[in-house]
């Protein structure tokens, strides 16, 4: 496979990925922003969601006060903003686009009325009128896609790369939302419920709420929510899952050339199978999940240098 064709498809289910990762937190914020809570926890709330990004600076340069409305907008239309569900499906339909004769004629029409849909609710302003619908259509959208993938493509080299790209982009998407939720400064006074609430909504972010009760069976702790999204080998947005499925479609392209990048993606995923999440909190949380967001950028990276270049 020629190295331009394998970028495109590993930035095109990149860019799907983390659109959906957007709305998804985006949405999660919203439903929260309804529940009774002080104006601080919710101000905090949605500047969490612009720090899990990397977008703090950005979004103060662009337009000051951290408001509800504005961070949605910034989020979701803002064409300055390059993690913006706008650019990132508008740079997944010209991946899709240059890599046309690759995919299969489900997959563009999925991809391109993805794209042609989206601007027709920015014009209606469907973010602003209706945000969990317009939420939830990104999601299905992005799960519509991901089943057309798998259910027509050839399970060749352009399959394994797509989904190289995507799992990557989930595990780092989750890294993060856990990262800046668990350390997310909360109000002196706040109980049980409150606690209840946030653990909620962050387990909603990631499709885990179901999954939680099932795996626990008890009342949502906050080391049992960072053992289920770092270490549990069946939750499919977990950092274990997301780097054994990674490890599985670079092995295949590989095609038993093992190089220092599958060495690499294979130590971290080894870590990640065989950790404990008590030695995880002994090392300190945060500096784990730092270390852990170095490493899979950097592992990105070496698979462009390896693999598209």
């Amino acid at each position: 496979m020629l190295s331009r064709t394998a970028d495109s498809l590993f930035w095109l289910a990149r860019y799907m990925e983390r659109a959906e990762n957007t709305a998804r937190m985006l949405d999660v914020n919203y439903q929260t922003s309804l529940l009774p809570q002080s104006a601080g926890d919710a101000a905090q709330g949605w500047a969490s969601l612009l720090s899990i990004s990397e977008l703090t600076s950005a979004y103060q340069t662009r337009y000051g006060e951290v408001r509800p409305e504005l961070v949605t907008e910034f989020m979701v239309a803002d064409d300055s903003n390059l993690s913006s569900i706008y650019n990132c499906l508008r740079a997944m339909r010209e991946n899709a686009r240059a890599v046309r004769g690759t995919l299969t004629t489900e997959v563009w029409e999925t991809t391109n009325t993805t794209w042609l849909e989206f601007r027709r609710l920015l014009k209606e302003q469907l973010h602003q009128r209706d945000p969990a619908a317009f939420f939830d259509w990104v999601k299905f959208r992005s799960h519509l896609l991901g089943g057309v993938t798998v259910g027509t493509m050839l399970q060749d080299e352009a399959l394994q790369f797509l989904r190289i790209g995507g799992f990557l982009e989930r595990a780092d998407n989750s890294a993060r939302l856990l990262d800046v939720k668990y350390h997310a400064p909360r109000e002196a006074g706040s109980d049980a419920v409150d606690d209840y609430y946030h653990w909620s909504a962050v387990l909603l972010s990631v499709s885990g709420f179901e999954v939680y009760r099932k795996v626990y069976s008890n009342v949502i702790q906050p080391e049992k929510v960072a053992e289920l999204l770092i270490l549990n080998k069946g939750m499919p947005r977990s950092l274990t899952y997301c780097m054994a499925r990674v490890v599985s479609n670079l092995t295949k392209v590989s095609a038993g050339h093992r190089g220092e990048t599958l060495r690499q993606a294979n130590r971290l995923h080894a870590e990640l199978q065989f950790g404990r999440i008590d030695e995880v909190f002994a090392a300190g949380l945060h500096p784990y999940l730092k270390q852990f967001l170095a490493r899979v950028n950097q592992l990105g990276m070496d698979i462009s240098e390896e693999y598209l270049r």
